[in-house]
């Protein structure tokens, strides 16, 4: 299925991040059970597999990867055999009128696997599969199976036991069709549990998010680093001579003794360490790309300087304006110092390749590029 053949780490992710909405399911339910609203889980799903989020969608799947479409679903356990929601058809509902049972599971399981094509067809999907996250008292249980189309042809026991209920089933899945709502339910037997998750749920979680905003008032909070994708660290600082940011380079390039020059004018140093490692991350030197801001902003940046020793923006000025006025803080003429650095909790930037004219950046806490450099000082 998909779960099984996802990296570790990201299956940790996302049982953290289950497991950390489940417990704090007091702030809306009393429940033993734990409480998880499904956008949220679709949200957190996309987040620690990096998939494309589809739920906004008219479409089978809530979302995709890797040619894999994913119906997500969450529902209490109960028997570990429920009827859940699977398609509503409110504008085909004219299509049932008059029909008996039979021609009403028909007209339904056509207009089903239609469906399951069209959705494969418009996202480039090799297969559709359903990922459910179900709960019962103190866990969280995850469980994938497959999203059949419905076997026409295998087709019976058509039970139309109340005037707007017809069941009945394929060989392979059982399927209910509730005619007043123009809704196809499906049984999910809870089997080969991929995840169980035990979850404490916190009695009082106002009070742990009170405290949390609380002690994290004034500091600044990265986003964790995607491992997945192609990245550098820069630092904002220089070693030689003990730990600081140069008064007249880098980060103070404005500074600079000669011509006049931009009070905005700076550098973010790349270490010559960085392009033995990473040949072929930054493009050849002076040939301009695309640098997106966590702000949303592009700006046109390139490599500069001897050896490619600087990274640059085009003009020049940008840069410094977003990393000394916006983020800094900064008056003009007021120089960068490593204690302002370790003010703000950062003292260096992630970079990622995101295809070859387009690169982003982002601010890491302190201690982000030491342990960067420590993992390829061979290189260093």
């Amino acid at each position: 299925m998909f779960l099984e053949l996802q990296k570790s780490e990201n299956k940790q992710l996302y049982r953290e991040m289950l497991y950390a909405v489940g417990a704090m399911s007091r702030l809306s339910s009393e429940s033993s059970i734990p409480y998880l609203g499904y956008r949220e889980v679709e949200n957190i799903f996309c987040l620690a597999f990096g998939a494309e989020n589809l739920s906004r969608s008219d479409c089978s799947a809530d979302a995709s990867k890797d040619r894999i479409g994913i119906g997500i679903k969450t529902f209490l356990n109960g028997n570990g055999r429920t009827l859940q929601k699977i398609a509503e058809f409110n504008r085909d509902s004219s299509l049932f009128r008059g029909k008996t049972p039979k021609e009403i599971v028909q007209i339904v399981s056509n207009l089903r696997n239609e469906r399951i094509r069209a959705t494969k067809r418009i996202h480039g999907l090799d297969e559709l599969i359903y990922h459910c996250v179900v709960r019962e008292e103190g866990k969280i249980k995850v469980f994938e199976c497959p999203m059949d189309e419905i076997d026409i042809k295998g087709i019976k026991n058509i039970n139309a036991g109340t005037k707007n209920i017809i069941a009945f089933e394929d060989g392979k899945n059982e399927y209910s069709f509730n005619l007043s709502k123009s809704t196809l339910y499906k049984r999910f037997i809870t089997e080969n549990v991929l995840l169980d998750i035990d979850v404490n749920i916190i009695e009082n979680p106002f009070e742990v998010l009170r405290n949390l905003f609380k002690e994290s008032a004034g500091k600044l909070r990265f986003a964790p680093i995607i491992k997945e994708k192609e990245h550098v660290f820069l630092p904002l600082f220089s070693d030689r001579g003990g730990r600081h940011v140069p008064e007249r380079s880098g980060l103070n390039q404005w500074n600079a003794k000669g011509r006049p020059r931009d009070p905005n004018e700076i550098y973010i140093p790349i270490p010559a360490w960085i392009h033995k490692k990473f040949p072929n991350f930054f493009p050849p030197r002076e040939q301009p790309f695309n640098l997106l801001l966590p702000n949303g902003e592009v700006l046109s940046a390139k490599v500069c300087q001897d050896g490619g020793k600087a990274l640059m923006s085009n003009p020049n000025l940008a840069l410094g304006k977003w990393l000394l006025r916006t983020v800094m803080n900064l008056r003009e003429g007021e120089l960068l110092t490593y204690s302002r650095l370790e003010e703000l909790g950062l003292d260096s930037v992630v970079v990622y390749k995101e295809n070859e004219n387009l690169y982003s950046i982002n601010f890491t806490e302190i201690g982000s590029y030491d342990n960067f450099y420590e993992e390829n000082e061979d290189f260093a």
